[in-house]
């Protein structure tokens, strides 16, 4: 058999690949989480040191009487940005004349516009340094120069290289912390993954030799444990089919060697020396009822074939069990009468079906019932209505099944003792076929066995 080249990626590839995708999506969104954070964090700071010179610029400017204290309190305010490194400003007076600018003051012209004054900062670039914000109107004491336009800017650039290196540095950390974690999940599951290697170790040790071989359960984690209980289960059907196979293969030989062993013996003894016709016609009668019994036997075996394929197919008409179970209690009369066994019937009761199959299905357990029944017992047969539709038993007196056999009364050629002939005419087959034909009925057949003796019982529409 070929083998297909194509093979699934592996669950501890797949595991694997997972593990680390999340586990790296993960520390991808915290991170980028903390960089929001961080970068929310620099924008305030830079916003309160905006705000706190803007106000000090208002504070300054509410104190201006007239445009020539202007000089004395732009001094103020220039003495107030010593010391602050990358801070710039602009003070505009209402015509757009620049009244103070401290020496690295370069504001986008759309800032110094009256109309786009206000608290939401602005960011740009100037000479390659990154600067963020705020123009502002504010009000003056002076009426003729009653509001000046304030704008007020702060060097981001160490900002925005402490970003750019966390941001490196995150990349640097997600790519190191995703193959780590690819390795420890691979390990993860590698480990997890210890019993199933188990599980097949165990498997591929089952042979046609090693049928009783069992799947650990003792270190098999709780997800494996349904799995490995299953497999425990399929394992011990395989063991039973595969012994009722072997059984069945001795049965049907020993079955077999029987009447092949006496045709074979007969005709040597025949041809020993010559005989007369009528002792050729003794010989011959003899085999023919071997022959018969071969017949039977592989008609029975061709009929239980025909039935494991579906291949039965009942005709359908009423018929009255009643009737049926009378005409033969008449047919086996004398069997009973021979060993003193007492039959009865009781109810009553109409199925389709096919009346020569039912027949035969009913004979076979009167008959069987007949043999395994001891002398003096009795044999009980009565015909109710149930759910299923009608229901029939046969129940006679006599040792209880042991409780192993129940299990396989139905199987063919089965005998649970030396003494059991179970139907077929003596070949083991007659409860096989009983089966058969209920189940080409629609029906189903059971047995149960106490002190008080056995029962078959058997429903059907």
């Amino acid at each position: 058999m070929k083998r297909s080249t194509s093979r699934s990626t592996s669950i501890t590839a797949r595991l694997t690949l997972l593990f680390a995708a999340v586990s790296t999506a993960v520390l991808l969104a915290l991170g980028l989480l903390i960089g929001n954070a961080v970068e929310q964090h620099f924008v305030e700071q830079d916003m309160e040191v905006l705000s706190g010179k803007t106000q000090l610029a208002a504070n300054l400017l509410a104190q201006l009487g007239s445009p020539a204290d202007s000089n004395t309190l732009l001094r103020q305010l220039d003495d107030s940005l010593v010391g602050h490194h990358g801070l710039a400003v602009v003070v505009l007076a209402p015509d757009g004349k620049r009244v103070f600018a401290t020496p690295n003051a370069a504001f986008p012209d759309v800032m110094l516009k009256p109309a786009s004054a206000g608290a939401t900062p602005k960011s740009w670039s100037q000479d390659g340094h990154p600067w963020r914000g705020i123009a502002t109107l504010l009000p003056t004491g002076n009426s003729e120069w009653p509001t000046m336009l304030v704008a007020v800017a702060v060097d981001i650039s160490h900002h925005e290289h402490f970003m750019e290196s966390f941001r490196q540095t995150l990349w640097l950390f997600v790519a190191i912390a995703a193959i780590l974690v690819g390795f420890l999940g691979w390990v993860v599951v590698r480990r997890g993954l210890a019993p199933l290697q188990a599980m097949r170790r165990d498997a591929a040790s089952v042979t046609a030799n090693r049928l009783d071989t069992r799947l650990s359960l003792d270190a098999v984690p709780v997800e494996l444990a349904e799995l490995a209980e299953t497999l425990n289960q399929m394992l011990a059907r395989l063991e039973d089919s595969f012994q009722r196979l072997k059984d069945f293969s001795s049965d049907l030989a020993h079955e077999l060697r029987t009447p092949i062993s006496n045709l074979m013996t007969q005709t040597q003894v025949a041809l020993t020396r010559a005989r007369s016709a009528d002792e050729y016609r003794e010989v011959l009668a003899s085999n023919e009822e071997e022959y018969e019994r071969l017949a039977r036997m592989v008609g029975d075996m061709l009929f239980l074939a025909q039935a494991d394929h579906g291949l039965v197919v009942p005709n359908r008409e009423p018929v009255d069990l009643a009737l049926q179970v009378r005409e033969l209690f008449d047919f086996f009369d004398a069997l009973a009468e021979e060993k003193g066994l007492r039959l009865t019937l009781t109810g009553s009761g109409r199925v389709s079906g096919d009346k020569l199959m039912l027949r035969r299905a009913l004979a076979n357990l009167i008959s069987n019932a007949i043999r395994h029944t001891p002398a003096g017992g009795s044999i009980r047969v009565a015909i109710a209505a149930c759910s299923e539709g009608t229901q029939l038993s046969v129940e006679n007196s006599g040792e209880p099944i042991p409780q192993e056999q129940m299990s396989r009364i139905f199987d063919r050629f089965y005998r649970g003792d030396a003494s059991r002939h179970g139907g077929g005419e003596g070949a083991g087959l007659g409860l096989a076929i009983t089966r058969s034909i209920i189940r080409a009925h629609g029906g189903e057949i059971s047995v149960s066995s106490g002190t008080a003796g056995v029962c078959f019982e058997l429903r059907m529409a």
